[in-house]
């Protein structure tokens, strides 16, 4: 297999060209700043701007909680008076988030991630619509980089109007006019001028002069009444100029692809539309409408264009630059104006480029939260691409068709991987050799087939480039072309798959692999899945967590190996040298003979090893080394594993030992029965860390202060305090422990000089208590081990009231009934039954299954290689081999995959001497022994090795039980949700089901008592604790008031009575 790139490239190329292109543009467009009297000058030397290191280092600015940031310092000049005495300073304008070594962001200690965006690319774009009426008409449409869209049409009777950011469609005329140009201007530079003489034939008289086109241009947009409008002739030069720029602003890549279609020859310096550029549509248009040209697809990845992590930035930062120059441009004339001393450092704060990066951060919708359940999961999540967001497509409203794959995609973007629900299609994952360039153009590597070159040369490969030449897919017969072969070959070419002959190949693929993400590219025998299975598969791999004892898969694709070192989860050794020791925390690595000479330590490199961190989503980081101290590691090569990963590899699950077979009905619909090996054995135990924090501030009624003097509590809860009052690290602790001491203070302070607190104090020396418990203490389920304690410092307050302590607690987590466990091919479960071992089916060699799976998620999913793994990976246990299946291996023979997972188990069976590995009467199938009663079932089994991973959704995180909580203001109803500690909704359907029951107490209760009546709610706790039974009350419940306050807003009044049993008795008895 070729080497593939590596896939947190495009994260560095991306900041790389920000640092070192589009910084020094923006810093160079900042403008000079002048006073009103044009007497003093400000300017900035962006030329010899400089960067400084980040401050803080990256696991620090993640434990402090600040931000790993870099600080540019810019050279200012201050000019003043006719004898332009300068004066130069450095001024520091702001901070820049700056990316770590992984590839990320850490913003306020949180890892955030920029994602890609793709757009349509700013030009030109011909179409045809249809009214309601069914009538068509021929549109281009001019999308702009910043500023609204400009879209001349064609209507049927050949009048041509245009759309300025959608409103009112106004004449072609008027707005040409408008830009500046004559009747006769416009006649002279149209390829048609039959029909725009026609136009003006017909609108003889409207449009005389700019101004009047200028006037009727800007009352259409903005509904102005019908009155005569005039303007000054400052107001209409200023309008004039600016109109087309402030309305459509193309930029360099909108400028390039104008120029393309329709030709033109304007320098790419020119980033506005001009009035050349509407009379090229126009007549463009024209001949589209009269069959000459195509019309474009807009769904094309040629007329999309990404905007990577270089572009995301450079639009904050120039939005922050912009707020820097008014506040230098505020502070100037206030300093003029009061006659004070005036410094480059003084003009220059630093809040508005701060505030704005701040801002963009942590709140826009392309920054995100980073994703780190595994390594896997992080490395998709950098090579994510985006529809949605500002500028994008949304997702109510997004299309069909914007959704759907389309044959560019092809090596470029993944037609597997993406979300599920509302952006199906919009959010979507590259292909794992996809680039984008620094236009922003998705590009894929190819292949040259060249007779006269004896190596064939790897190019990239532009969407529109792909029209042109014919594309072979990768085929093992292929690299012998040169043998002379007659064979007709199926290729791609201008946008359809036709068959020519060897020699007239011009490319061909890399290898199968090309045209699949990351995750789709990890699952093996993909090519016999489902697409909507494989689509679960990858998904399912991003929620794996990682395993105390992770292990290499049986059957892989051959991609592990690179998965684990390019997501940064393990340690590489940065040169070739000797290791000279190994500690739990640190690897030193010397220079081969450094260890005699003098200067030894000189050459020793020490490697820090991340021990027990933990991550965004509560998993634990943990790495591990993997060599031991003599070793000579080559430059390149793992020294130490890390979450999820295992020799070098990504190891995400277990080899566990399944059988698809029913058992007793606890493995319906996709239930999972497992045995106790894996509890016992710690085959599917994990390490999560909980951040628990608390905040000490300065309240009106006095400072908080941590402390272990809490009188409300008794010492059991506080045992685990120091004297300062924060819980020990390495203490064991329970649901309810206190963590940090903290009282507050609160009002009554002068409670103690009332008679009866003087009382008590004097007498048995009492003093009462003036502030209340806020204790910051182990919530439900949050038992473990305390690994860290950390006082933090917001980044952001310079006075110190406040102070946020950080609470790290370990927990380990076994696999239980509840947890979800899936495999690489869709196939999910969750875990129903653990049984005893002794009466798991077992082999006939007397080895117990792990897990037993229904077979009837196989045939109605279609996942079929979820068989292929299993038959394949219980061959590589006897003895242990690991296979790396390339998918797509039909292309070397038919029925390849088939072959290959039958000849390996007989090649296993007939080395090991195991003939149950392999029957030939029903390949692939072994008789399996029940473990209850001893005897052997009626049908052979599959059975086989598959790869298992237990996922993120885990029933300690779900399970929520809620005696009472808090209730809605409106309805009196329990919250809805585990975090809100909300109850049941019980709905239509679920009292239709207990009323079929006749549970008609059940279903009273849980309409009022348990749910919204009021009275009934208060007299629940006290019959319960006297043991009265609890009577009904004459009173309605709040859901049916609220429908009756309802009415009445409507002007119905409803009112109601009861009829209570009791006085329709005594009212009897009375007659």
């Amino acid at each position: 297999m070729p080497v593939l790139p590596e896939l947190a490239q495009i994260q560095f190329e991306g900041f790389n060209r920000f640092v070192h292109e589009r910084l020094l543009e923006e810093l160079g467009n900042f403008p000079k700043i002048g006073d009103t009297d044009k007497e003093v000058e400000f300017r900035s030397v962006s030329e010899r701007y400089q960067l400084t290191e980040p401050s803080v280092g990256e696991r620090d600015a993640a434990y402090q909680c600040v931000t790993y940031s870099s600080d540019p310092y810019v050279p200012v000049q201050l000019t003043r008076g006719e004898d332009e005495v300068v004066q130069e300073e450095d001024v520091r304008p702001g901070s820049i988030p700056w990316m770590n070594s992984k590839g990320t962001f850490i913003i306020n200690g949180v890892a955030r991630v920029l994602v890609n965006q793709i757009l349509r690319s700013p030009g030109i774009y011909y179409n045809r619509e249809s009214d309601q009426k069914g009538v068509s008409t021929y549109t281009s449409t001019v999308i702009s980089d910043r500023g609204g869209r400009f879209k001349p049409e064609m209507d049927r009777k050949e009048k041509i109007w245009v759309r300025i950011s959608r409103k009112k469609k106004i004449s072609i005329l008027i707005s040409l006019v408008a830009m500046g140009l004559s009747k006769g201007d416009i006649l002279k530079n149209v390829r048609y001028p039959k029909i725009l003489s026609n136009m003006l034939k017909k609108q003889e008289g409207a449009v005389e002069s700019s101004e009047d086109a200028t006037a009727e241009l800007y009352k259409h947009p903005y509904s102005a009444t019908d009155a005569d409008i005039s303007f000054s002739e400052s107001i209409f030069k200023e309008l004039q100029k600016r109109f087309s720029q402030h309305r459509c602003e193309l930029g360099q890549i909108g400028r390039r692809n104008l120029n393309i279609r329709p030709t033109l020859d304007v320098p790419e310096t020119e980033h506005f539309l001009l009035p050349q550029d509407i009379l090229a549509a126009t007549d463009h248009s024209i001949e589209i409408s009269y069959g000459v040209g195509n019309l474009d697809d807009i769904d094309h990845l040629k007329n999309r264009r990404v905007r990577s992590v270089a572009d995301l930035p450079q639009e904050q930062l120039k939005l922050a630059l912009n707020r820097l120059e008014n506040s230098i441009r505020q502070n100037l004339s206030r300093a003029v104006r009061r006659k004070r001393a005036i410094t480059p450092r003084g003009l220059v704060t630093t809040a508005p480029v701060i505030a704005t990066l701040k801002e963009f951060s942590g709140s826009h919708p392309l920054s995100q939260f980073l994703d780190q359940t595994n390594p896997l999961s992080e490395m998709v999540h950098k090579r994510r691409l985006s529809s949605v967001g500002p500028g994008g497509l949304t997702r109510r409203t997004a299309s069909f068709q914007a959704r759907d794959i389309h044959f560019s995609h092809y090596g470029r973007i993944c037609p597997i991987e993406t979300s599920e629900g509302m952006n199906a299609g919009l959010i979507s994952s590259l292909a794992i050799q996809a680039e984008i360039s620094n236009s922003g153009s998705l590009q894929s590597p190819y292949l040259e087939m060249s007779e006269s070159s004896e190596k064939e040369q790897l190019i990239d490969s532009s969407p529109t480039e792909d029209d042109c030449y014919r594309i072979a897919t990768e085929n093992s017969l292929i690299s012998q072309w040169r043998t002379g072969g007659k064979e007709l070959i199926p290729v791609r070419y201008q946008q359809e798959f036709i068959s020519v002959l060897w020699e007239q190949v011009d490319f061909r693929s890399i290898h199968p692999l090309q045209y699949f993400s990351i995750g789709a590219s990890l699952i093996p025998f993909i090519e016999h899945n489902d697409a909507n299975c494989a689509l679960t598969g990858s998904t399912m791999q991003r929620q794996a967590v990682p395993l105390v004892n992770p292990e290499r898969c049986f059957v892989g694709t051959g991609l592990e190996s690179q998965v684990a070192p390019d997501s940064g989860g393990v340690v590489v050794s940065g040169r070739e040298g000797q290791i000279r020791s190994v500690g739990g925390n640190k690897i030193e690595l010397s220079s081969i003979g450094g260890a005699t000479s003098n200067d030894a330590d000189s050459r020793v490199v020490s490697s820090e090893l991340k021990i027990y961190e933990r991550s965004n989503n509560n998993t634990c980081i943990r790495q591990k080394s993997t060599v031991s101290a003599g070793e000579l590691p080559k430059r390149g090569e793992v020294i130490a594993d890390g979450a999820a990963t295992a020799r070098g590899e990504s190891a995400l699950g277990r080899n566990i030992l399944v059988a698809y077979m029913p058992w007793e009905g606890y493995n319906f619909e996709d239930a999972v029965l497992i045995s106790e090996r894996p509890i016992y054995e710690d085959i599917s135990t994990s390490f999560h860390i909980e951040r628990h924090e608390v905040e000490v501030c300065i309240t009106n009624q006095g400072p908080e202060r941590v402390t272990k003097q809490i009188p409300q509590l008794d010492s059991h809860t506080l045992r685990h305090l120091d004297d300062d009052g924060l819980v020990e690290s390495g203490s064991w602790v329970e649901a309810g422990d206190a963590l940090v001491g903290k009282p507050t203070p609160q009002e009554g302070a002068d409670s103690s000089r009332a008679p009866e607190g003087r009382s008590l104090q004097a007498t048995s020396g009492i003093q009462l208590v003036n502030a209340r418990e806020s204790c910051l203490k182990v919530p439900i389920g949050g038992r473990g081990r305390v690994t860290d304690v950390r006082w933090v410092y917001p980044e952001d307050d310079t006075s110190n009231d406040s102070e946020v302590i950080h609470i790290y607690i370990l927990q380990k987590r076994k696999i239980q009934v509840g947890d979800k466990v899936a495999g690489r091919h869709g196939n999910k479960g969750i875990v129903s039954k653990i049984l005893p071992r002794q009466d798991m089916p077992y082999l006939q060699d007397g080895t117990p299954v792990d897990t037993i799976l229904s077979p009837l998620g196989v045939p109605s999913r279609m996942n079929v290689g979820q068989i292929f793994e299993c038959l394949l990976g219980l061959a590589g246990e006897f003895p242990e081999t690991h296979y790396r299946i390339v998918p797509f291996d039909e292309r070397y023979e038919r029925e390849a995959s088939r072959k290959l997972v039958f000849s390996e188990p007989c090649r296993a069976s007939a080395s090991t001497r195991n003939p149950w590995l392999f029957e030939p009467d029903h390949p692939g199938k072994s008789r399996l022994i029940d473990g209850r009663t001893g005897d052997p079932f009626a049908q052979p089994v599959t059975t086989g090795k598959a790869y298992m991973m237990k996922l993120i959704h885990q029933v300690d995180d779900k399970i929520h039980a809620r005696s009472s909580g808090p209730y809605a203001l409106v309805t009196q109803q329990p919250l809805k949700g585990r975090s809100r500690r909300g109850g049941q909704r019980v709905g239509e359907m679920e009292v239709r089901a207990l009323e079929g029951f006749g549970v008609s107490y059940t279903s009273q209760e849980m309409l009022t008592t348990k749910s919204d009546h009021i009275q009934a709610r208060y007299k629940v706790p006290g019959a319960v604790m006297t043991g009265k039974p609890v009577r009904k009350t004459n009173t309605v419940p709040e859901s049916f008031r609220l429908p009756v306050r309802e009415l009445r807003c409507m002007g119905l009044n409803l009112e109601h009575n009861f009829v209570i049993e009791e006085d329709l008795e005594r009212e009897s008895e009375n007659i």
